[in-house]
C-alpha cells in the first residue's frame, strides 16, 4: 500500500508527514486487491443493526451506526487509519475536529498507546471536551470557527505528529467502506436502491462509493447537506447548468464555527454522485428536527445533522417510493454529546 498523488501520480509512503504533494493535490491510497490491510487496534467497532421503520410516506432502513463505540459511523475510519499509523510505529497523531472524529481518533489512539492532540474551535460542546479528555487527548481550543482550527493544527505538524485528519488521510476513507460491504451482506447480497447520507467533508460518501464499487454494483448516493452551508449541492447545480438558489442565512444548525464551506474532496463527491446517478438534497432546521423527533419515537436518539439522511429521504420521496426500492439510512450519531 502507498498514497499517491491525485493530481501528478507521485507516490509516497504511509507514513508520510506530508499531508499532501508537493504540487499541491491530495493523497489518494494504493492497496492491491490481496492486500491486508492491520486491524490491530480496536476498541470493539461492530457489525450494527439494519432495522426497518416508517417515515411519513416511505418504509427506509435505518443502519444504527450511532451504536458504534464513540458513538458514530466515524469509528469505522478511525480504526483502520489508528490500526495502520501503529503498525508503522508512529506516536504521535493529531488532527482538527468539532466533534465526532476527534472523539473516535482519540478513543482509537489511547487504545493504541499514541499520542492525540486535537485542535477545535472554541464554544465546542461541553460533553464533546470530556469525551476527549477521557480519552486522554491533548485538546487545544482555536480562536474562530472549524476552518481556523485545521489551519491552526497544519503549523505544528513538522515530523513528529501524524496528520489524522478524515478529509486528508485516504486510511480513514479505507475504514468507511467496510459499511458497503456490511450492508451488502446484511441485505443478502444485494445492495439497495438508494442511500441517504449527510456530507461534510466527504468521507461517507467517497468510502461508500469506493466500497460498492468494490462490490461491483452501485446504489444511488443522495448526499445531504444544511441548507445554510451546502457546497457540494452548489457545484452539483453549476456543473448541470441548473440555477443556484439565493444564499440563505447562516444555518443555526451547522454554525459558522462548524460549518464545513471548502470540502477538500469536492470533486471525488461530485464523482461519486454523478457516477452512481444519485443527487444532494438540502434540508432545513426544522425539517432536522421533525426527523430527529421520527427517530426519538423509534427510541433511537441520534445527534441533529446525523438525522439529514431521513429528512432528505422524507423530502425526495414526498408521495412515497416504489415497493420494492430498498432505501437504506445510515443514522450517524448519538445524540449523547453536547
Amino acid at each position: 500500500m502507498y498514497f499517491y498523488c491525485e493530481k501528478c501520480k507521485k507516490q509516497y509512503p504511509l507514513n508520510t508527514h506530508s499531508i499532501r504533494c508537493s504540487c499541491g493535490g491530495l493523497f489518494r491510497l494504493h492497496k492491491d486487491p490481496d492486500e491486508i490491510v492491520p486491524d490491530g487496534v480496536s476498541i470493539g467497532h461492530m457489525i450494527t443493526p439494519l432495522v426497518r421503520a416508517q417515515a411519513g410516506n416511505i418504509e427506509v432502513l435505518l443502519k444504527l451506526e450511532n451504536l458504534q463505540p464513540t458513538g458514530s459511523y466515524k469509528d469505522r475510519g478511525a480504526a483502520t487509519l489508528v490500526s495502520v499509523a501503529k503498525s508503522l510505529g508512529i506516536e504521535k497523531i493529531a488532527l482538527d475536529t468539532a466533534g465526532y472524529a476527534g472523539a473516535s481518533i482519540a478513543a482509537y489512539a489511547a487504545a493504541g498507546d499514541m499520542k492525540c492532540r486535537v485542535y477545535a474551535p472554541e464554544g465546542m460542546p461541553k460533553g464533546a471536551l470530556q469525551q476527549l479528555d477521557a480519552y486522554g487527548a491533548e485538546t487545544v481550543l482555536v480562536p474562530g470557527t472549524r476552518m481556523d482550527a485545521c489551519a491552526e493544527v497544519k503549523k505544528h505538524l513538522g515530523t513528529d505528529w501524524y496528520y489524522a485528519s478524515p478529509a486528508y488521510n485516504p486510511l480513514f476513507i479505507e475504514g468507511v467502506k467496510s459499511l458497503a460491504h456490511e450492508l451488502y451482506e446484511q441485505l443478502g447480497g444485494v445492495v439497495p436502491e438508494y442511500i441517504f447520507v449527510p456530507a461534510g467533508n466527504g468521507s461517507l460518501v467517497i468510502g461508500l462509493y469506493l466500497g460498492f464499487m468494490e462490490i461491483g454494483r452501485l446504489p444511488r448516493i443522495v448526499a445531504v447537506q444544511s441548507a445554510g452551508c451546502a457546497p457540494l449541492y452548489r457545484a452539483l447545480r453549476e456543473k448541470l447548468g441548473l440555477p443556484l438558489p439565493p444564499e440563505p442565512p447562516q444555518d443555526p444548525v451547522n454554525g459558522q464555527n462548524y460549518a464545513i464551506e471548502r470540502p477538500k474532496r469536492l470533486n471525488e463527491m461530485l464523482f461519486a454522485i454523478e457516477s452512481s446517478g444519485g443527487d444532494v438534497v438540502t434540508v432545513t432546521q426544522s425539517e432536522l428536527q421533525d426527523a430527529q423527533k421520527d427517530l426519538g419515537h423509534r427510541g433511537i436518539y441520534a445527534e441533529l445533522t446525523a438525522c439529514a439522511g431521513l429528512a432528505a429521504a422524507k423530502k425526495f420521496f414526498p408521495h412515497g417510493k416504489p415497493d420494492n426500492y430498498r432505501v437504506v439510512i445510515p443514522v450517524t450519531g448519538s445524540g449523547f454529546k453536547g
